[in-house]
C-alpha cells in the first residue's frame, strides 16, 4: 500500500472531520420519498447522518433550535449510487489523450502526433475512448505508425474490451503474429497475416494490467493533473444526482489517484474500488478500513468472457457472435477462475466476477457454490458483474449462494436492437432481468459501465422502467420494474453490493445524509418522459456538493 494510499484511507492527521461538527439541521421538501417504505415530511441530519424523520411539526417539536432547510424542488430520492463504473478512467482519458470525439482517422492521428511532439522519444503515447464505428477511415496499425516511429502508440477502444496499437507498440509488447495472442484474446490479422494492431480482451488486457510489480502500456501522467481531472468527472457525476459508485478496476495508480483526491479533500462523492485482481495481494488485503464511509476497497475484480453489446458473451448455445465465431470469449480458463475466487474468498475479500453470458454465469456460479463459508463469521456477498443473460434456474443459483448480480440500468434503451440482434428474441427478453431477480429476493445493484455510455441514472430508470429499445420494440416486457423499484436498485440494491445496506441507500434515521432533489416527482410523469427529469441539487453527508444556481 502506497504512503499517499494509506495516508487517505487512515487519516490519522485528521482530529476531526467537519462531518462531525455539523450542527443539526431539518429537511423539508415538497415531497420525498426514502424508500423505507414510508412518506416523510422531513428528516433530521447531524454531521452526516440522518437521526430522524417525520412530519415536520413533529421534527420542529423534538428539535426546536434545529436549521430549517427548505429544499427546492418536486422530490427528494436517495442519492443514486452506480455500483459499476470506470470513473478512474474517464478522468486518465483527460490526462492522457482523448480521442472520444474523433470522426475521421485525421482527427486521431492529429490528436496522437500533438502528444507525441510533446514527450521523450520511447515513452507511450495513450489515446483513449476511441468510437471507431463512428470515425471514417481506418484506424489500425498503418495509421498509428504514422504517429510516429520510436514512440510505442496505443489507442483504447471506449469498451476496454480491445485496443489497437502501432508497430512499435506490438514490438514493445511482443507480438508477431496472430499466434503470439495469450489464452484469452485475439490479435487480428490481414489476409496476408501482417496484424493489424487490433488487440482483443487478454492480448491487450495483460500489457494494460500487468500485475504487481510490472510496468503498463497506459501510464497515467502527473497525479496533480490526475486529481483535477477526476475533480471536473465527480461534479458532472453530481449533475445528474451521483453521490456514490464503485470503480470497477483499479490498480495501485487509480487507487493513489483516488486517495490523493481524498487527501487534498477533492473527493466529493462516495468511492468504493475494485481491485483488478492481477495486483491481488492476499496478505495485503485490509482488514479495516477506517474511511471507508468515503473510499474504501470493496473488492477484486476478474473477467471471464466478453461484451454483451458487442457480440462477445459466452452462452450456452451457439449465436452470431462478432468473434468470427459461433460463441463469445473466454477470458480465464476454469481453473484460473476457481483457484482466483478461492484466494479472494479465503482472504476475507469479495470477489467481483465480469461475466455477461449465461454460460459464463453458470462457471462462476460454479466456483461460488464450492466456497467453505464458515458458520462464525459474515457471509460474504460475492458479486457477478453485469450478470446479463440469465434464466429462472440461474436466477435461482444466484439466490442459492448469496451473490449479488450487478446488470447494466440503460443498456436495453441503448442496445437492446443489437441484443436482439445477437442473441435472438428469448435470449434477449432475459437480458438485464432486474424483475425476475427481485421477484427472487435477489438484491440487484444499479450500474452504467460509465464512460462506455453516459452515467445518468433517469437513462437508467427510464430503460428498467419501460425496457423499450431505440427501434421502439419493448423487449421482455415482463422484465418492467416500477418507477420506485428501479429507484430502489440504484440507491440500496447499489449499496448492497458494497456491503453498504446498512449505511446508505435510504433516507431514514442510521443512514448516511446522501440525497438528491429533482425538478420533477419522477413517479408521476410518463414513464417515456422520465429522462426529462433532472436534478437540482446534490448532497453528500448533508453536505450540498452541486446545485443548479449555485
Amino acid at each position: 500500500m502506497s504512503d499517499i494510499f494509506r495516508a487517505a484511507m487512515f487519516p490519522t492527521a485528521w482530529t476531526g472531520d467537519k462531518e462531525t461538527k455539523q450542527p443539526l439541521r431539518v429537511f423539508t421538501a415538497r415531497r420525498i420519498e426514502p424508500l423505507d417504505g414510508t412518506q416523510p415530511e422531513a428528516f433530521a441530519v447531524r454531521g452526516a447522518w440522518v437521526v430522524a424523520t417525520g412530519s415536520s411539526a413533529e421534527l420542529s417539536a423534538r428539535f426546536p433550535h434545529a436549521e430549517r432547510v427548505e429544499l427546492e424542488g418536486a422530490l427528494v430520492v436517495p442519492g443514486f449510487n452506480d455500483a459499476h463504473c470506470h470513473t478512474s478512467q474517464a478522468a486518465l482519458a483527460r490526462v492522457r489523450v482523448d480521442v472520444s470525439s474523433a470522426r475521421s482517422a485525421d482527427d486521431v492521428l492529429t490528436a496522437l502526433r500533438a502528444r507525441a511532439a510533446l514527450v521523450p522519444a520511447g515513452e507511450w503515447v495513450v489515446g483513449q475512448g476511441l468510437h471507431e464505428d463512428a470515425v471514417t477511415g481506418p484506424v489500425d496499425r498503418n495509421l498509428l505508425d504514422r504517429v510516429s516511429a520510436v514512440h510505442p502508440v496505443v489507442v483504447i477502444q471506449y469498451t476496454f474490451h480491445q485496443a489497437v496499437a502501432n508497430s512499435a507498440a506490438l514490438e514493445r509488447i511482443g507480438y508477431r503474429a496472430e499466434a503470439d495472442a495469450p489464452p484469452g484474446g485475439q490479435l487480428r490479422a490481414d489476409a496476408d497475416g501482417h496484424l493489424n494492431g487490433w488487440m482483443y480482451e487478454r492480448a491487450w488486457l495483460d500489457p494494460w494490467l500487468p500485475g504487481i510489480g510490472r510496468e503498463s502500456i497506459a501510464s497515467g501522467g502527473e497525479q496533480s493533473a490526475q486529481v483535477a481531472a477526476l475533480r471536473e468527472v465527480n461534479t458532472e457525476l453530481h449533475q445528474v444526482g451521483i453521490t456514490s459508485y464503485c470503480d470497477a478496476i483499479v490498480t495501485p495508480l487509480e487507487k493513489d489517484m483516488y486517495a490523493a483526491a481524498r487527501h487534498l479533500r477533492q473527493l466529493t462523492p462516495r468511492v468504493s474500488m475494485l481491485l483488478w485482481h492481477t495486483y491481488f495481494d492476499p496478505k495485503a488485503w485490509p482488514t479495516e478500513q477506517p474511511d471507508a464511509h468515503r473510499l474504501q476497497l470493496a473488492g477484486v475484480k476478474l473477467m471471464l468472457d466478453g461484451a454483451l453489446s458487442g457480440g462477445t458473451c459466452l452462452c450456452q448455445h451457439p449465436y452470431p457472435s462478432s468473434t468470427g465465431r459461433e460463441n463469445g470469449l473466454q477470458v480465464l480458463d476454469d481453473a484460473e477462475l476457481g483457484d482466483a475466487i478461492r484466494s479472494i474468498h479465503a482472504a476475507g475479500a469479495r470477489a467481483a466476477v465480469h461475466a455477461n453470458g449465461d454460460l459464463a454465469i453458470s462457471k462462476v456460479l460454479d466456483a461460488l457454490e464450492s466456497l467453505d463459508h464458515p458458520s462464525a463469521l459474515p457471509r460474504t456477498n460475492h458479486r457477478v458483474e453485469h450478470c446479463s443473460i440469465v434464466d429462472e434456474q440461474l436466477i435461482k443459483r444466484i439466490k442459492a449462494v448469496g451473490a449479488t448480480p450487478v446488470p447494466f440500468g440503460a443498456f436495453i434503451a441503448l442496445f437492446g436492437d443489437a441484443i436482439e440482434r445477437f442473441y435472438g428474441t428469448q435470449r434477449a427478453a432475459m437480458a438485464c432481468a432486474h424483475r425476475s431477480m427481485l421477484d427472487a429476493d435477489v438484491a440487484v445493484a444499479g450500474s452504467s459501465d460509465f464512460p462506455i455510455i453516459p452515467i445518468d441514472p433517469m437513462l437508467a430508470v427510464q430503460s428498467m422502467v419501460t425496457r423499450q429499445t431505440a427501434n421502439g420494440t419493448v423487449l421482455g416486457p415482463e422484465q418492467r420494474l416500477s418507477v420506485t423499484d428501479a429507484l430502489g436498485v440504484y440507491t440500496h440494491g447499489s449499496a448492497h453490493a458494497t456491503g453498504e445496506s446498512h449505511v446508505k441507500g435510504r433516507l431514514t434515521a442510521g443512514q448516511l445524509a446522501d440525497f438528491v432533489v429533482l425538478d420533477t416527482d419522477l413517479t408521476t410523469v410518463d414513464p417515456h418522459e422520465i429522462t426529462s427529469v433532472s436534478v437540482t441539487s446534490t448532497w453528500v453527508g448533508g453536505e450540498c456538493v452541486w446545485a443548479r444556481h449555485a
